[in-house]
């Protein structure tokens, strides 16, 4: 599965943070505050986005896309504190 993150800190500390939890997770940084992975399994999303919502405020913003996810692409955003998914159908 291919998993991107984007991440949109409230502060540097933070970001180095996040950074730090995702590259525990297997991401590769492309860019700044992007990161990709395509070995990361579904099971393990679940447990990053608990790990990222306790690293985070509601300052910080984090978007995940997915794919695939049921022959679907998967937009997750987390914006104050709350996830949001998005499925985008070919």
């Amino acid at each position: 599965m291919f998993v991107s993150v984007v991440v949109e800190p409230g502060s540097d500390g933070r970001l180095e943070e996040i950074d730090a939890l995702l590259e525990q997770y297997g991401f590769k940084e492309i860019q700044k505050g992007l990161w990709e992975s395509t070995s990361i399994m579904e099971k393990y999303l679940s447990r990053l986005k608990r790990d990222i919502d306790r690293k985070t405020d509601s300052y910080d913003k984090v978007r995940m896309y997915q794919y695939p996810l049921d022959n679907d692409l998967a937009i997750t955003s987390l914006i104050q504190k709350r996830w949001k998914r998005i499925l985008v159908k070919p």
